[in-house]
């Protein structure tokens, strides 16, 4: 059937998300000037104060802030991010950037992802506003860059900008993915994103000699014992358990993938230098330490192999997910009250998350996307408009609990 726009009979809360997916905030080049300008005109709609901060020239962050009752408390903390990833436009039914919707579905870049939960958030407070509801703690909402990227000019450095240790945060939710089943997906920790470099140097020659000690085959060697690894985190997520029994997931795990590999440059001609890439997912159960270590000694089994982090997260902070958090024992009492069914899992890649945890900020990634295909950074990637609109209700349930939780009973948990 053919793409429908919004009309009358669409829910205004629909039309502002498919207005907002029509941004074109994809990396490498997000339009971030048109998404500050549209935040802003949403926060002025509703009454919340903002400012922006720009982390680095040209990466500004939006925060918004919905007063509490007592501004003394410390604060809830709604993040979202406004980039999004590449799209491949000829494996699209649907324009990416158009938010067209079919039979309720729309189709757009950032429908699954945190546009989806960032518009969820500004809804929420919306319909307090209207209502004349006033939370007990001040709620903060904060808009950031470059997620898609790593976060590196983003929330990297927004935690430690005075304007944001001014927000006082003492909780905060983050975006999830979707789920096929009827629970909906809840992430207490990540694992570390380290990017790799390999760099080997050997000797040179013509190409119809036996030159030995070239770069080539030093980093080969290298590569397959980094392989033999992955092997054996392979075979663990399959015969991995928890010691309630429940089966190992991807993000109690850690993954090896190699990404890129470049040497030479004529056939004829053996190259003095071969290098290669690799994404690791280092998973918060693994020592840290003692792993970097192992890598660093396969490494230097090979003569003139060096290895460089390119990026790495070397925090493995998790967030309490037991009666000694008091966010927890809400979300989750919150989520039992609802009829909401959850699972707990470590989130196999990386979100702005674990900037939050590093600086002693507890955090719960969700998406409220149940029985929903995951197509996270996948072509056609899209949601209904009724899980949408389902979602609201879900968030709105809550954000009033979290917000509410009194000092005493923060304290009670501490006593605990």
């Amino acid at each position: 059937m053919a793409p429908t726009s919004a009309n009358e009979t669409e829910h205004p809360a629909v039309t502002r998300f498919r207005d907002y997916l029509r941004i074109k905030t994809v990396q490498p080049n997000p339009d971030y000037d048109t998404c500050t300008k549209f935040l802003i005109q949403q926060a002025e709609e509703i009454g919340m104060p903002w400012k922006v901060v720009e982390t680095v020239p040209g990466k500004p962050t939006v925060i918004m802030t919905f007063e509490g009752q007592d501004p003394s408390l410390p604060t809830l903390l709604l993040n979202s991010h406004t980039d999004v990833v590449p799209v491949f436009l000829d494996k699209w039914t649907q324009d990416p950037f158009a938010a067209n919707k079919v039979d309720g579905v729309i189709y757009a870049r950032g429908s699954q992802d945190m546009k989806c939960v960032g518009m969820s958030y500004l809804e929420v407070l919306r319909r307090w506003r209207q209502e004349g509801k006033k939370p007990l703690r001040t709620i903060h909402l904060t808009w950031v860059p470059d997620e898609e990227i790593g976060g590196v000019e983003g929330m990297k450095l927004l935690v430690h900008r005075q304007e944001f240790k001014d927000l006082n945060v003492a909780f905060a939710l983050d975006e999830g993915i979707a789920s096929p089943k009827d629970e909906i997906i809840v992430f207490y920790g990540e694992r570390a994103p380290w990017w790799i470099r390999l760099i080997a140097t050997g000797n040179t020659g013509h190409g119809s000699q036996f030159i030995n000690n070239t770069a080539p085959t030093k980093l080969l060697k290298v590569i397959e014992k980094f392989l033999e690894l992955r092997a054996e985190q392979e075979k663990l997520l399959e015969m991995g358990l928890h010691h309630d029994g429940k089966r190992y997931t991807l993000g109690d795990v850690t993954t090896f993938n190699l990404t890129f590999l470049q040497s030479g440059i004529q056939y004829n001609v053996i190259p003095m230098e071969a290098t290669c890439g690799f994404d690791i997912r280092v998973s918060p159960h693994l020592d840290m330490a003692q792993f970097r270590k192992k890598l660093e000694d396969i490494v230097a089994t090979q003569p003139d192999v060096r290895m460089e982090f390119v990026n790495g997260h070397f925090d493995q902070t998790l967030t309490p997910i037991d009666e000694s958090n008091i966010w927890w024992t809400v979300f989750s009492q919150t989520c039992k009250d609802m009829n909401v069914k959850y699972e707990t899992e470590i989130f196999p890649a990386a979100t702005d998350s674990r900037y939050l945890r590093e600086v002693g900020i507890p955090a719960l990634g969700v998406s409220y996307l149940k029985n929903t295909t995951l197509l996270l950074h996948d072509h056609d990637e899209r949601l209904h408009e009724d899980t949408f609109i389902e979602g609201l209700d879900f968030y709105n349930s809550i954000i009033t609990r979290l917000s509410n939780v009194t000092a005493e009973q923060v304290e009670a948990t501490k006593i605990k």
